[in-house]
């Protein structure tokens, strides 16, 4: 499963990164990406090695894979 940019909650355009968030040039919002478990619910933590990508649900004790994770975008506060 090859990973594909997000699309704006809001007008659906397609986002772009910018200083660890995300922003959406057709309506100028701002984003922040949440990362959770797929079972629980709960937010994950993301671990980085070797180029890979994983995440660690610290509520389950189990290793999630980028395919398993739940991604959510939330807009930033202005």
């Amino acid at each position: 499963m090859s990973y594909t940019h997000p699309h704006c909650p809001e007008c659906h355009g397609l986002l772009q990164a910018e200083n660890k968030q995300l922003h959406c040039p057709a309506c100028q919002a701002d984003y922040v990406e949440k990362v959770c478990c797929d079972v629980c619910g709960e937010q994950v933590e993301t671990l980085k090695a070797c180029g890979a990508v994983d995440y660690f649900c610290n509520h389950c004790n189990s290793l999630k894979s980028k395919s398993k994770v739940v991604r959510s975008y939330h807009m930033v506060n202005q």
